[in-house]
């Protein structure tokens, strides 16, 4: 029987060449990578927000399930010191009219730390010992590169442009994933603007895969077999898609994302800094409207992500799309709601059928 595979997927040891995106926050439950994983693609927790014990808990509790790899992300991204103390009051009041009609109380100043300690974070991934760790939103340590590649964990690296990827290589990184600007979610730029930081997903893989000497995954609006077939002929070595699997039941995303995402156009969806203090897609809903339309005052990340937190927990809880931060990318329309192994059987289908198409248009 025909099936896919690169030297990548097989390095990695996949079943297929996709990659279930890093979704920090609540999409990327243990639930989702387990079965994602089970399935034969690379699950991948997002721990950006998860402290290092709570880590190990998900990851043991996913090798009881499966004893397929999986993989860790985590935000590598330097924390800002203080926040000055007017541009900090300025955000609350910002945002206190919006917590009043939540009925919560003003958010009060934050203070360090802003998420949880990177370092420890690191401590806890060579612990764990997943098959892979990628890094996103910066720079990781030489050091760490140099602790966790023996232990025999795959290192990958987002990039947003070819510079970001050259660097990656340099540094050690054994993959880089080329996040297009289509990718619902953080922007994984940190060597440029990610406002100048926005090229698609098909000119980015063929720039990198140009540009460098190591494998790319490419990330950002694929949603079925058809989109990774394409990725896969311009040379990338596996499709990462994370909109496409927050409708499963498995995700841990809440039922108003799900349904957001299940109903949105593909024009539904804008970059923002309001929610976290740094650049991300996701489906405009009010709170991103009014703030980018009123250019409310913010302050760094992930300082202002800890500001909006009771905010979008609330939303949430309520059933209101209105202050949850809707992640998702461009192709979000194609979004199907089926449990994680079905999805992925459709998509190994779809993606054979397409290569299967392109191939029948070689004439002798």
């Amino acid at each position: 029987m025909a099936r896919l595979a690169t030297p990548l997927s097989q390095a990695l040891g996949l079943r297929l060449p996709i990659i279930q995106a890093p979704m920090a926050g609540g999409p990327s439950s243990q639930a989702l990578v387990a079965a994602c994983s089970a399935a034969g693609v690379l699950g991948s927790f997002g721990f950006a927000y998860t402290q290092p014990e709570e880590m190990k808990k998900q990851a043991a509790w996913v090798r009881a399930q499966t004893d397929r790899p999986f993989g860790i992300n985590l935000f590598v991204a330097p924390q800002p010191g203080p926040i000055d103390a007017v541009r900090q009051s300025a955000a609350i009041a910002a945002l206190s009219p919006w917590y009043a009609e939540m009925q919560l109380p003003a958010p009060q100043p934050a203070a360090p730390p802003y998420a949880p300690d990177l370092q420890a974070q690191l401590a806890a991934v060579a612990a764990i010992r997943p098959a892979v760790f990628t890094a996103h939103l910066g720079e990781l340590e030489a050091k760490w590169v140099s602790e966790l590649r023996p232990l025999g964990i795959k290192l990958g690296a987002s990039a947003t442009g070819v510079e970001e990827a050259k660097r990656a290589e340099a540094l050690g990184f054994e993959f880089v994933i080329a996040q297009g600007g289509e990718a619902g979610g953080h922007r994984g730029t940190w060597l440029r603007d990610p406002q100048d930081a926005l090229t698609g997903t098909l000119a980015l893989t063929r720039l990198i895969v140009r540009a460098v000497g190591i494998p790319v995954v490419a990330a950002g609006g694929i949603m079925d077999g058809a989109g990774i077939a394409g990725v896969l002929a311009l040379g990338a070595q596996a499709a990462q898609l994370g909109t496409a699997f927050i409708p499963c039941p498995e995700s841990g995303a809440p039922q108003v994302h799900k349904q957001a995402i299940l109903a949105a156009r593909e024009d539904d969806t804008r970059i923002t800094e309001r929610f976290s203090g740094r650049a991300a897609r996701g489906i405009a809903n009010r709170f991103l409207r009014e703030a980018e339309a009123k250019h409310l005052p913010k302050i760094a990340f992930p300082a202002q992500n800890k500001l909006t937190t009771a905010l979008r927990q609330a939303s949430a809880k309520a059933g209101k799309p209105d202050f949850y931060a809707l992640w998702a990318g461009q192709a979000t329309p194609l979004a199907r709601a089926l449990p994680a192994a079905e999805l992925i059987a459709q998509l190994e289908a779809e993606s054979l059928a397409a290569l299967q198409r392109l191939a029948a248009l070689i004439k002798e």
